[in-house]
């Protein structure tokens, strides 16, 4: 492994029409081949580092990341949708860094990035088995079987599966007929913010007073305005207009002796308050 990190330096990159990154030339020819060899763009590394912290709680070591990939970082652009990368040291953790992930397959059975793969499909089964409720435990063989049957598929279709699509189809992976409902954890984190949290109108109500600011109905400092500005109750209206007569300027409504029709009277009675109705 040693003679490899001495050679591998460099590796010149193109973007397929699938729009991931494949490997076109490498400085260690003699170790790597590139036939089908992809490798993890800066972005889907932040994706795959965003979802391994579901796995990480069922005994996933996510410290094996930084071993799996080997860090490149962009040296120049060649154009035409090819780049060339250059070894570098850095943290793929770190999510402020522009770093393309090569896997560590030199040895296929016992490299690092097999090691990652291996770890990754034991806790993603120990995670559905906890969350979903099997006639019979899942097991790691049949999660191994289902995915090696898809990547033979799209050989056979002439199509190499990708390392991004490798290790996204293990982190979504659920069986056929199965579903899994995250967000039943959501919705009762919800309930709980909401008993700690009291209606706030409700909360407003009860807490206002009434003081003497308040009541302005007792006000009679107010000199040249209308009386209309003040509201009394109707039985105070009624004693008013037994008291006060009509001023002349105006006519008051008279009952006729012939039969009033059936529609109501809506004439004033008396002008004395307006917005009074007989």
């Amino acid at each position: 492994m040693a003679k490899v990190a001495k050679k591998l330096e460099w590796c010149i990159v193109r973007l397929g029409d699938d729009v991931n990154w494949w490997v076109e030339e490498i400085s260690d020819p003699v170790h790597w081949d590139i036939d089908g060899l992809g490798i993890v763009d800066p972005r889907q590394m932040n994706y795959i580092v965003d979802h391994l912290d579901l796995v990480a709680q069922y005994g996933f070591p996510v410290e094996l990341l930084e071993s799996a990939f080997i860090k490149f970082a962009i040296d120049k652009d060649l154009g035409k949708g090819r780049i060339r990368l250059t070894r570098t040291a850095g943290s793929f953790l770190a999510q402020d860094e522009v770093l393309f992930a090569l896997p560590d397959v030199v040895d296929e059975e016992r490299s690092p990035y097999a090691d990652f793969i291996h770890q990754l499909t034991k806790a993603r089964v120990k995670m559905l088995n906890d969350l979903i409720e099997f006639e019979s435990t899942f097991t790691i063989d049949e999660l191994e079987d289902e995915i090696r049957d898809a990547q033979n598929a799209a050989l056979m279709e002439g199509r190499a599966t990708h390392v991004f699509t490798e290790i996204m189809s293990i982190l979504d992976y659920i069986p056929e007929g199965y579903e899994l409902d995250l967000e039943d954890e959501k919705a009762s984190d919800k309930d709980y913010i909401g008993e700690d949290f009291p209606d706030v109108e409700e909360e407003e109500e009860e807490s206002i007073e009434e003081d003497e600011t308040m009541k302005w109905d007792d006000d009679d400092d107010y000199e040249g305005e209308d009386d209309d500005s003040d509201e009394d109750d109707l039985d105070d209206e009624d004693d008013d207009e037994d008291d006060e007569p009509a001023p002349k300027s105006k006519k008051v409504a008279k009952p006729t002796k012939k039969p009033l029709p059936p529609k109501p009277d809506n004439k004033k009675s008396t002008p004395a308050k307006k917005g009074k109705k007989k």
